[in-house]
Formats: C-alpha cells, sequence, structure tokens
C-alpha cells in the first residue's frame, strides 16, 4: 500500500488558502481515479483506491497543519508502512506558481507540516512541493499562505495544476519521479505551437514563349 497526503487546514475558513493546496490535490486525485468515500480515521479524512495497480490510501489530516504528522504517523503505524511508502503533496513558497518538483528526504524548508511529519516517521518520505510563489517579503509569508488564491489565479494556472497533478500521478505510483514531473509541467506550461511553414508558392510559367519552328524551304 501507499499513503498519499495532501496538506492544509480544515474548515471552509481555509478551503480556498495557498496554503491548502495539497488538500485540493489529494481531492482531485481521489476523485479522478474513483477512490471510495472519505471517512474518519486517523485523526484526518481518509480514503481508499488503486492507482496505476497499487493500493492507495489517500489522507486529509485535520490536525491542523502544524500537527499534521501526528495523523500521518497513525496512519503509517496502522498499515505498518515505512517512510519510502509515503507521499505528501503541499505548497511551496521557493517555486514559481504552478512548478511542481518532486524530491525524497530533505529538510522542512521552514514549512510547519512538513516539519510535524519529519518528527513522526522520519525524513526519508518523497515530497511533492507545488509552488505557490513568494510575496517577496518574508514578514508578509503569513497572512500570505494564509489567504485565498484571487480568481485570476484560480483560473490561470491553481485549476489546471491540481487537475494536471491528479491525471498524471500514476508516475508517482510507478516510482517514476522525472515522468511525473515532465508531464505535469507540460499540462501546466505547455510549449507554444510551432510555426506553419508557409507552403511553397507554385511555380508560374516562363513570362517568354517559344519561337515556332521556321516554315520549310522545300515547301513540305
Amino acid at each position: 500500500m501507499l499513503l498519499f497526503v495532501g496538506l492544509g487546514n480544515p474548515g471552509p475558513k481555509y478551503e480556498n488558502n495557498r496554503h491548502n493546496i495539497g488538500f485540493m490535490v489529494i481531492e482531485a486525485l481521489a476523485r479522478v481515479h474513483g477512490f471510495g468515500p472519505w471517512r474518519a480515521r486517523f485523526q484526518g479524512l481518509a480514503a481508499e483506491g488503486t492507482i496505476a495497480g497499487r493500493k492507495v490510501l489517500a489522507l486529509k489530516p485535520m490536525t491542523y497543519m502544524n500537527e499534521s504528522g501526528r495523523s500521518v504517523g497513525e496512519a503509517a503505524r496502522f498499515f505498518k508502512l515505512s517512510s519510502d511508502a509515503v507521499t505528501v503533496f503541499y505548497d511551496e513558497l521557493d517555486l514559481l506558481p504552478g512548478k511542481t518538483r518532486v524530491k525524497t528526504g530533505g529538510g522542512a524548508g521552514g514549512h510547519n507540516g512538513i516539519r510535524s511529519i519529519d518528527a513522526h516517521i522520519g525524513t526519508d518520505y518523497r515530497r511533492v512541493r507545488i509552488g505557490i510563489g513568494h510575496p517577496g517579503d518574508k514578514n508578509r509569508v503569513h497572512d500570505y499562505v494564509l489567504s485565498d488564491f484571487p480568481k485570476i489565479e484560480r483560473t490561470s494556472w491553481v485549476e489546471t495544476a491540481v487537475e494536471a497533478i491528479a491525471r498524471e500521478v500514476d508516475a508517482l505510483a510507478e516510482d517514476d519521479d522525472g515522468r511525473f514531473m515532465s508531464r505535469v509541467a507540460h499540462r501546466v506550461f505547455p510549449p507554444p505551437p510551432k510555426p506553419v511553414k508557409p507552403a511553397p508558392s507554385p511555380e508560374l510559367p516562363s513570362a517568354e514563349t517559344p519561337a515556332s519552328d521556321p516554315p520549310s524551304s522545300d515547301g513540305a
């Protein structure tokens, strides 16, 4: 079994926050892949399904972001999962909006949800970092992540990125992080269309007409 976790804060107040893009992704993932209903389990909401032939538990911790590790740790212990069976989807300030990067292990990078998970299951799990951009001033970070995505961002990249991750997650279930990142990037930032080469102009007949043969001297 694999454990796919989306990070966020519970309740309507937070549902459209930048900090909740992990919840948005895990909800879309469960919808796209036809998971079962969400049920209260492991201090969170969990749904079960199959991706690329592998059984997956989708989990949204309901502990609030800073205590996410309690929920993740409980689920991992229940299913006797090692940390390399866990994938966490969450917001990343240090990536441009819509950019998605995958890595295994590493530090928390100032993310309190990741810090909590590190404390409960260690650091050797896979992290799917979803760029939300940076406000430019560290003193504005708290209010920035807890503010809603404006409509222009939701329609220009958030909805596209969430759907792309949900639809390409098969590659993660198959342990192909590179393919996942490449395909998500192609959906979110499609390459510009190749310029169409103009059709070659048809050749025009020569303006000179060939001279006619002179008449024969014998009158034939």
